[in-house]
């Protein structure tokens, strides 16, 4: 197996969903059949925009795109995609983060191997590039993000090392790193409401909802999340609301929801807040699992929050 480098173009003539699937060419079939089973990154290039490297994701397996000769995907395994908390920039100090691209004398490369669309990516250079992307404390982060640094980390404390898989296949790490994204893909306002709440220490009081849950081989790409109240986020989880075909009308559930309760709960006008970057908007195919999956069925006998 080995690692791999995959870039990625919003505009591509190759049709990939990062966190579902990779659209490529023959030219690349023998590296990333070599890296089925093991993990990449996905880049940027600079023509397409300012991001660099912004995930990573394990390939699953490799197979022929139908009735397209000559192109080939990879699908990504279920639950493994993952956005990088921080962007990673394609140089620093001036100097790649990647061996290959890099000349004897640290300056960058030009053509060649920078021009590739898949690139094998030694392991250390991806540990590398993963830690600057999801840093190795970042659920101390979050965790003391809106309180006082706590004494016990306020000289020369440093967490915990976990081995950088061990992070990526975690689940309490994956839920802190979907949380931070979907949440400030949304300005921290909930999508339903439009309201951005915060306790009295400044936390947001919104949470991160998966449409799709990873359960049920949903990822944790912000595509795959809406910012939502706890409140909207039960109704949410439990099929009482979704959201309609056009992405954007919200659906309730009447003969469940009184309509009083809707009243207080709902924009007025019915609509899913977007989010502030239009590639982070809900992929239309994880609202209609929802819809025709969750909408409409009751999920616990759980009482409601408003009984």
């Amino acid at each position: 197996m080995v690692k791999l480098v995959l870039l990625h173009k919003a505009d591509s003539i190759y049709e990939d969903e990062p966190d579902v699937v990779y659209d490529f060419p023959r030219s690349y079939l023998k590296a990333v059949r070599e890296a089925v089973g093991d993990w990449i990154v996905y880049y940027e290039p600079v023509k397409a925009g300012p991001r660099g490297y912004f995930a990573v994701a394990q390939i699953s397996t490799v197979i022929p795109k139908p009735g397209v000769e000559g192109r080939f995907l990879a699908l990504i395994a279920p639950a493994s995609y993952l956005p990088f908390d921080r962007e990673v920039p394609r140089l620093i100090e001036g100097r790649p983060l990647e061996a290959a691209l890099t000349e004897p004398d640290g300056s960058p490369k030009k053509g060649g191997a920078v021009q590739l669309a898949v690139r094998r990516l030694p392991e250390a250079d991806f540990a590398r590039i993963v830690n600057l992307g999801l840093p190795q404390d970042l659920e101390r982060i979050e965790e003391t993000r809106y309180a006082a640094r706590p004494a016990e980390f306020a000289e020369g404390a440093e967490p915990f090392e976990r081995p950088v898989l061990e992070r990526l296949t975690r689940r309490p790490y994956r839920d802190v790193a979907f949380r931070r994204k979907v949440r400030e893909a949304y300005g921290y306002r909930c999508a339903m409401s439009g309201l951005r709440l915060r306790n009295g220490g400044g936390r947001p009081e919104v949470q991160a909802a998966h449409i799709r849950p990873v359960d049920q081989q949903g990822s944790d790409s912000v595509r795959n999340g809406l910012a939502l109240s706890g409140t909207l986020h039960w109704m949410f989880d439990r099929g009482l609301i979704s959201v309609a075909e056009d992405c954007e009308t919200i659906l309730v559930s009447h003969n469940k929801v009184p309509g009083d309760v809707v009243g207080r709960l709902l924009a007025p006008n019915g609509k899913l807040l977007q989010p502030e970057d239009p590639r982070d908007a809900p992929h239309p195919a994880n609202l209609s699992w929802h819809r025709e999956n969750v909408f409409g069925q009751v999920l616990s006998d759980d009482p409601a929050p408003w009984a």
